[in-house]
């Protein structure tokens, strides 16, 4: 029966560059961005205990199917766990790629106050004092096609004892706009994307990744499963041996006491007895050790209410249904579409033709267009003078003024300022680019032979595991074939015995036999499980087969 179930790993979905990140920069002016930034608190990792254990307690003890069991394992495992974790890091890394697009304020403020000793009387006073107060404000973005813009506002207060000084405090401001818009090198919105594209393509193949390795520690969790089945029903053929060698070591003591048989026919059915007691310890040792591993695949160990209740494996041991041959090229068609490993590896052919991309942007000579307007204005205090050059001064009238007829000349666009630029930084000879652009190629020619020698890995491990598959088929057909001779030959034994024809040599040796038997069949059947689980991995099945999506 197959087991179905659904558990998502991890969920991940975005547009480029606008991405709904999995750990977003807080923006400033947020509660977030204070207590991230300036938080003296160190963030605490906390540990969850194991998870769903008490929803599988049945009369004092963990009952498992192999359905509940993966189910704990998939939520427990610590090894699963690291591996979804480590899937944050990749994820990380989109948002850092998109840190060359984020805006930036700056904001300025000086005051200088001069005392300055003059040398003649044009200067304005015996002793110059200046008191300048220059602030500016400037916001900064670059956007996805490469145009990088600011707007900008500045001013400057200036007051001082010249007596030549017509506006006193003058205050001057201006507000600029800056356009940049490269044309050559980093033109557009693909290449400036690249880096994202190059993270988001890392990504995939991070997933691919974990979900190889999600899958590898699956299939070993299920071995850890059907182990621990297996020593299960051998300690069950080891104790029914031990029943069985005791049943026949007191008919033998009877038949002693009667005179059936010698004195020294007696210590053959107690040495049977002796060793089948020895096998039935070692069976025990081993299906707890079995247990063990249980117990850590599930989280158990590391909870003390359930580190040692017991654990009861619902899942028989069944035979395999008669199926029909695998073939073989079907299934290694079905794991060059399936399996992880191989869509990471041609996940990196994509990510070189994204280096590709970035080295010959880097080859480009840097030609870019700037433009750029200005308004100025001019307000304070006037002061209008009579007589400046000549005689004493004075002072006829005052017009008062300040910041606000500034900021109307500025907005009024009275005094305007534009112009535009052309840059070009021309490399004669870049040779770390063209190292870049010939290391790009190498590694995608690289990749392409991987990429081979891992198909050439994935039908030979295919391979192995039909064969596999298929002599354990066999296997567990002639074990059961030789079970069934070895409980006639028991009965022909145990009837020629009756009747005085044989020994109790052969007697037991046929009981020996049909032990062995009957745990050749355990282990075969085990083992068919454990083959067909490695199928199911080698052609990347498994997790869809289980039911487990890793998004």
């Amino acid at each position: 029966m197959r087991v179905r179930y659904w558990v998502i790993a991890c969920l991940f979905s975005f547009a480029p560059l606008r991405a709904q990140l999995y750990f977003d920069a807080p923006v400033f002016g947020t509660p977030s961005y204070f207590r991230t930034h300036f938080g003296n608190t160190l963030p605490r990792v906390e540990l969850k205990p194991p998870a769903r254990l008490a929803d599988f307690v049945v009369d004092g003890h963990l009952e498992l199917s192999l359905r509940a069991y993966l189910e704990l394992v998939l939520a427990n495992n610590t090894q699963i766990q690291i591996q979804r974790l480590s899937l944050e890091i990749p994820k990380n890394a989109l948002t850092r790629a998109l840190a060359p697009f984020d805006p930036t304020f700056v904001a300025s403020f000086r005051s200088t106050r001069t005392q300055t000793p003059t040398a003649d009387v044009l200067a304005g006073a015996q002793t110059l004092s200046q008191l300048t107060q220059p602030f500016s404000f400037t916001y900064q973005q670059t956007l996805d096609t490469g145009t990088t813009y600011s707007i900008g506002f500045s001013g400057d207060k200036r007051s001082t004892n010249n007596m030549f000084a017509t506006v006193n405090p003058s205050i001057s401001a201006g507000l600029s706009f800056q356009i940049t818009q490269p044309l050559l090198r980093n033109r557009g919105r693909f290449v400036n994307r690249l880096q994202y594209l190059v993270a988001e393509s890392r990504l995939k193949s991070t997933r691919y990744q974990t979900e190889n390795e999600i899958m590898r520690l699956l299939a070993q969790a299920e071995n850890v499963y059907w182990n621990a089945i297996e020593a299960r029903e051998n300690l069950r053929v080891t104790e029914e041996a031990l029943k069985l060698a005791e049943t026949f070591l007191q008919r033998a003591r009877r038949e002693l006491e009667l005179g059936a048989i010698s004195p020294l026919d007696i210590y053959q059915p107690e040495q049977n007895r002796a060793n089948q007691e020895i096998f039935l310890t070692q069976a025990r040792y081993q299906y707890a050790q079995a247990l063990d591993a249980i117990r850590q695949q599930i989280g158990a160990d590391l909870d003390p209410d359930f580190r040692n209740m017991p654990i009861v494996l619902t899942e028989p041991v069944l035979p395999p249904a008669e199926e029909e041959t695998v073939d073989p090229e079907k299934m290694v068609e079905i794991a060059f579409r399936k399996r992880p490993d191989l869509k990471a590896q041609l996940e990196s052919l994509r990510l070189d033709d994204l280096q590709y991309e970035v080295a010959k942007n880097s080859l480009r000579p840097d030609l870019s267009l700037g433009m750029s307007y200005t308004s100025q204005g001019l307000g304070g205090t006037v002061y209008e003078r009579s007589n400046v050059f000549g005689g004493q001064s004075q002072i006829l009238r005052i017009i008062p003024g300040g910041l606000r007829d500034a900021l109307n000349q500025v907005f009024g666009f009275d005094y305007p300022t534009y112009g535009f630029s052309l840059t070009l930084r021309l490399p004669l000879r870049d040779r770390r680019a063209a190292a870049d652009l010939a290391d790009a190629l190498i590694s995608k020619r690289l990749d392409a032979l991987r990429a081979r020698n891992l198909e050439q890995q994935i039908r030979l491990e295919v391979l192995n595991a039909v064969n596999q598959l298929e002599s354990a088929k066999a296997r567990v057909k002639l074990a059961q074939t030789a079970l069934e001779f070895s409980q006639k030959r028991v009965e022909a034994e145990q009837k020629k015995y009756d009747l005085g024809v044989t020994t109790i040599y052969f007697v037991l040796d046929a009981q020996n036999a049909l032990t062995a038997a009957q745990s050749q069949l355990v282990t075969a059947v085990a083992q068919y499980r454990r083959n067909m689980t490695n199928l199911l991995r080698v052609t990347g099945q498994l997790l869809e087969e289980r039911g487990v999506i890793v998004q």
